[in-house]
């Protein structure tokens, strides 16, 4: 044994004091984005059936929960609404009094130090179900573009700290800027759905926020999960348009994207852990299959380690308590 030359790694890893000097890798409250789904009407606390603590709440039920994330030491949220009423060319996204436009004054005015990420499209709000205008079955680009530079401009007005465009338009960061700047919002930064795949894992999502579309799919704007270099095309033009953020989305099954983001770019990176992350990990758990804390932990490291700053995750109240846990 004495001829064998080999290196000792275990000496680092002899007990859970020296692990965690030299741990390389944190998760912490303030990495935690929040995503909210607020509905018109009143008197609604509608559970998710795909997402398990996960719900649809009307603008009565916004103050209890956002004392809970408070409460939680969450930092920041991301709000998509589900409207009453919606049209071919989704007005209720950029209506002054549009679902996301009342939640965001609501938050503002009660906790102004909560970061308000407004989600900036068009799905929720098109009768059609695409994030974009229609004609003749094709979603079209360009007039896109004013629609949702529209909305954003709405949402700042309303209080948003940040707007967070999620439609995968070509443009969709230069026209946003452009109309954010015109209307006096210069300081308004853009966290940009930059490298976002049509993507099996959404399907969760589109229960909460009722944004099925009504034909097709969307494989003409959002990205086929089998490019990886098409990925850094995509964050190369909303950087060079104005973004401030870039997200991955999805992000676990794209750990290998968000670390060509990170070495490529230098702006924080978001890592977006989509609805079907979330549930197929709430399912397993349920059944007693998995230990969710520690699955849930597992995952989020992966996804920091992999190089992102910021994770917009549905599991955000459950790691934020179990973080208090550990202190």
């Amino acid at each position: 044994m004495s001829e064998i030359q080999f290196k000792r790694h275990r000496r680092l890893r002899k007990s859970d004091n020296l692990r965690s000097m030299v741990r390389e890798t944190f998760i912490r409250k303030e990495d935690l984005i929040y995503p909210l789904f607020v509905v018109e009407g009143e008197n609604i606390k509608n559970p998710v059936a795909s997402m398990p603590g996960v719900f649809q709440i009307s603008l009565d039920y916004l103050k209890s929960e956002m004392d809970e994330i408070v409460s939680l030491g969450i930092k920041s949220i991301i709000l998509f609404g589900v409207p009453a009423e919606k049209d071919e060319l989704g007005k209720e996204a950029y209506h002054d009094h549009g679902i996301v436009q009342k939640a965001t004054r609501f938050v503002k005015e009660h906790y102004p130090e909560m970061v308000v990420i407004a989600d900036t499209c068009l799905c929720q709000y098109t009768d059609h179900g695409h994030c974009g205008i229609v004609k003749k079955g094709e979603v079209v680009n360009d007039p896109t573009l004013n629609l949702l530079a529209k909305t954003a401009i709405s949402q700042a007005e309303a209080g948003a700290d940040i707007i967070a465009p999620s439609n995968m338009m070509d443009g969709f960061v230069a026209a946003i800027r452009k109309g954010l700047d015109e209307a006096g919002f210069e300081d308004v930064p853009i966290m940009s759905y930059a490298v976002k795949y049509a993507s099996s894992f959404y399907g969760p999502f589109r229960d909460a926020a009722h944004s099925s579309p009504q034909f097709g799919d969307r494989r003409t704007y959002q990205m086929d999960p089998s490019n990886r270099m098409e990925a850094l095309r995509e964050a190369q033009s909303d950087m060079e348009e104005g973004a401030d953020f870039l997200i991955v989305k999805p992000a676990l099954s794209y750990l290998d994207i968000i670390r060509d983001v990170k070495n490529e770019f230098n702006a924080p990176i978001v890592a977006y852990n989509v609805s079907g992350e979330y549930s197929m990990i709430k399912a397993a758990a349920a059944n007693g299959w998995v230990d969710e804390k520690a699955m849930v932990m597992e995952k989020l490291l992966s996804m920091k380690r992999a190089g992102s700053d910021l994770i917009i995750t549905y599991a955000a109240k459950d790691v934020a308590r179990w973080l208090s846990e550990q202190n």
